[in-house]
């Protein structure tokens, strides 16, 4: 296993932004057009909780955004790279969905540019898991407490230590590890639960996805009152 110091570390972190706007450029529909399961499941939770109106942080191409405006969700969807906001954007209207769907260009390490309790829910697919440290991933929880209303759900998912690729390709501390050119920091269940002030946890469901297959955890928190 490879290591890096603190200034290659740095440097590799700083570049996914413009690997991920270079690999939305390249992909039209690089997850393809499906909704995933998690967010299949995330209706289901947020219907029972009364949620109508939604935050999802690192949206990508919409997959997931348009899966929760057709469900009858008004969707904020966010993502640091500016090719898949605007992918969103164009598809919303040919779908016919622009109604239901905003979508914004924002580093999510930046503070939320949202008012405390502007939404009922938040749905994350991957986006925690991302090259992240674990401060940064504090930080974001705490903002999407914030936004959240009193009795707000937060519904996210990231791959977990018992996944196929945890300690393999370049590590760059902490529990971060980059394969071919994507980095991946992998959580524990004592992660999930030191990212749980503000909430109560509701449940922690192991799953798997893709052809390795990646192990994930989705984790269903609601902010206490």
């Amino acid at each position: 296993m490879a290591t890096m110091n603190v200034v290659e570390e740095k440097a590799a972190l700083d570049a996914q932004q413009f690997h991920w706007e270079l690999m939305f450029s390249k992909n039209r529909e690089m997850f393809g057009a499906a909704p995933s399961r998690a967010a299949i499941e995330a209706v289901k939770i947020f219907r029972r909780n009364n949620c109508r109106k939604i935050l999802e942080l690192g949206s990508g191409q919409g997959r997931d955004t348009f899966n929760f405006a057709h469900s009858g969700f008004n969707v904020t969807a966010m993502d640091y790279s500016e090719t898949a906001s605007k992918a969103i954007r164009s598809r919303a209207g040919a779908l016919g969905v622009a109604h239901a769907v905003r979508a914004i260009c924002r580093d999510v390490r930046q503070p939320m540019p949202f008012d405390d309790a502007s939404f009922d829910a938040c749905f994350s697919h991957m986006l925690f898991c991302m090259a992240l440290r674990d401060e940064e991933i504090e930080r974001i929880a705490a903002e999407v407490c914030r936004v959240l209303r009193p009795g707000g759900i937060h519904v996210y998912t990231v791959r977990h230590t018992g996944d196929a690729h945890y300690k393999a390709g370049v590590h760059h501390g902490e529990d971060i590890y980059e394969m071919g050119k994507f980095i991946v920091h992998f959580f524990s269940r004592k992660k999930v639960q030191d990212l749980a002030g503000g909430y109560e946890v509701l449940e922690i469901d192991e799953f798997e996805e893709g052809a390795l297959p990646r192990k994930l955890f989705r984790v269903t928190m609601q902010k206490k009152d």
